[in-house]
């Protein structure tokens, strides 16, 4: 009588899954984790039950998140190996008072937290004074970045050059999405803001090995004043928590000098206006 063949495991599919998301073969992968490739091949198929170190080994050669490799070890039947804790939690307080910091230590440049769907948590005052300047005192309607820059009613017409700036968003968010199969909010985000109006029909579509700009300048427009701001990103060093490991800081610097003058203009407007 011949036995069925087993059923794929939901740890092997999700390794399948990322395999492919990283474009590597099974014997790319088997050799970058120390595995034979029939082994990590037992292991896709379920023939092969994978240790915990193992699937450390394969998170590690996939490069993997810390949400996703704790999905990996639940799919394994193993508990998570990376605590998930709230950022206004007390055991956050020094990262807390750290991000506070950095964000008070860009002024009068605008600088933002954000998480890895690109939702603002938080923001310096830099930041939301230049954008009620080019937004003529308007506040955003949206707490997400991808949102502010895509759509027609918030920020998106104060983007001097919004195809460039939006083009390399959109770019970041393909590279999300294949980076991390299973994340279905960046899925949908990326459908979302794919939707809205007058979005080149070509950016549905990811560019894989495309060439990011060395640096991306966004301009921001208002009355005859431009704002030219470059961005760097910060993030946690060897982050043993998924919230940490989600988050990065975003800081704008100004490109010229008129950038500068300007964003020291609006502080110090800002620090003589009356108390409301």
């Amino acid at each position: 009588m011949t036995l069925p063949s087993p059923s794929p495991t939901p740890a092997g599919m999700l390794l399948r899954e990322w395999r492919t998301a990283r474009r590597l073969s099974q014997l790319a992968l088997a050799l970058d984790a120390g595995l034979s490739p029939r082994h990590l091949s037992c292991i896709e198929t379920g023939k092969a039950q994978p240790s915990r170190g193992m699937l450390a080994r394969l998170a590690d050669a996939l490069d993997m998140p810390l949400r996703e490799r704790n999905a990996l070890l639940v799919a394994a039947g193993y508990a998570p190996s990376y605590p998930e804790t709230a950022l206004g939690t007390p055991a956050l307080a020094q990262i807390r008072r750290a991000i506070e910091f950095t964000l008070a230590q860009q002024e009068p440049y605008p600088a933002f937290l954000l998480d890895r769907h690109w939702d603002v948590l938080a923001a310096n005052d830099a930041a939301q004074r230049v954008n009620r300047f080019v937004m003529h005192g308007r506040a955003s309607a949206h707490a997400n970045m991808l949102r502010q820059f895509f759509d027609p009613a918030d920020l998106r017409p104060a983007v001097a050059n919004w195809e460039e700036v939006a083009g390399e968003l959109i770019r970041h968010l393909h590279n999300a999405v294949a980076a991390a199969p299973s994340d279905a909010k960046a899925r949908a985000l990326l459908e979302e803001v794919l939707a809205y109006p007058e979005v080149p029909p070509r950016w549905r579509s990811r560019e894989p090995g495309a060439a990011a700009s060395p640096l991306l300048t966004t301009v921001l427009r208002r009355d005859g004043h431009e704002l030219r701001f470059f961005s760097t990103i910060t993030t946690f060093g060897t982050p043993r928590d998924v919230t940490l490991d989600e988050l990065h800081i975003e800081c704008c610097f100004p490109v010229d000098d008129a950038t500068a003058r300007l964003c020291r203009q609006l502080a110090q407007e800002d620090a003589e206006a009356p108390a409301a």
